[in-house]
């Protein structure tokens, strides 16, 4: 998709968020400021251009979508994490993996730490809030996936509890509303993002607080240790969110298919270390 549906494809989530700030904008006017032409004016005009906005979006959402690719070449990363990790919304199951495209996540996927069969807590089961520090994942390594420049980093988000039952999960639903109001900061929480040698940009999210070890202008190379796996942002248990883009922006770019190089997948013959994805359910061993 090139051209200007293109352009207007990649600001779709802007358009859409600048629309529902101009109906609100028009909503307040109306109830808080004293009656009068201007005023009325304001409050009518500004919620008609929000929906306007919000049309559009929509409809650019909808057909831009329908022509992203599904698949495609996958850019070989190193593996962001050590030990043995679980594939949870993993495109190696459906893109786009977490259901959306926006905010470059067509092609993400999240890696929850299992080092046995019983060490992570089961969901529903216990207490439906969860402290971070009861998952084993929490305070994990987390390493850069290919050399080049840091160019993003958020490191001030809580990490909060996690969301370990049905109502704890309809909570963080009604939560992630109020985050997207924020921007893709307050969705992908505390994180670091990359810029590859071949111009790609890898980014790795929900990073525990305080323990990014980089900063913006630092080049690192792939299997540095980066940063702690950590509960922030949109997240309902601590676990690594890992994706690469193609520009540096969330607002803006699209996903880039990928795979890990030098990991073993479950169910697999033992042949030694592979490049590949694991799928939803399957557990992936990377070493350190």
């Amino acid at each position: 998709m090139s051209g200007f549906l293109g352009r207007l494809y990649r600001w779709r989530v802007v358009l859409i968020g600048a629309s529902i700030l101009l109906i609100t904008l028009g909503t307040l006017a109306g109830a808080l400021l004293p009656p009068g032409a201007t005023v009325t004016a304001v409050a009518g005009l500004l919620p008609l251009l929000g929906l306007a906005g919000m049309a559009i979006g929509g409809v650019t959402a909808w057909v831009g979508g329908r022509g992203q690719r599904g698949d495609g070449p996958r850019i070989a990363l190193g593996s962001p994490v050590a030990g043995r990790w679980l594939a949870m919304n993993s495109p190696a199951t459906k893109t786009p993996s977490h259901g959306v495209r926006a905010y470059g996540q067509a092609f993400a996927i999240d890696l929850v730490h299992e080092p046995d069969a019983t060490a992570r807590p089961r969901f529903g089961g216990g207490a439906a809030m969860r402290r971070p520090e009861d998952f084993p994942a929490f305070g994990q390594p987390v390493f850069a996936m290919c050399d080049g420049v840091v160019v993003s980093v958020g490191q001030w988000h809580r990490d909060h509890r996690s969301r370990s039952s049905v109502l704890a999960v309809i909570y963080m639903m009604a939560e992630a509303a109020v985050r997207e109001l924020g921007g893709p900061g307050f969705i992908i929480g505390n994180h670091v993002t990359i810029r590859s040698e071949g111009g790609h940009y890898a980014l790795v999210a929900h990073l525990r607080r305080g323990s990014v070890l980089v900063r913006v202008g630092d080049a690192v190379r792939a299997g540095e240790q980066i940063a702690s796996c950590g509960n922030s942002g949109n997240s309902s248990e601590p676990h690594v969110h890992a994706q690469l883009m193609d520009s540096a922006s969330p607002w803006t770019a699209a996903g880039i298919p990928i795979e890990f190089t030098g990991i073993r997948l479950s169910g697999t013959s033992d042949s030694g270390p592979t490049a590949g994805l694991p799928a939803d359910g399957e557990h992936m061993l990377a070493a350190g």
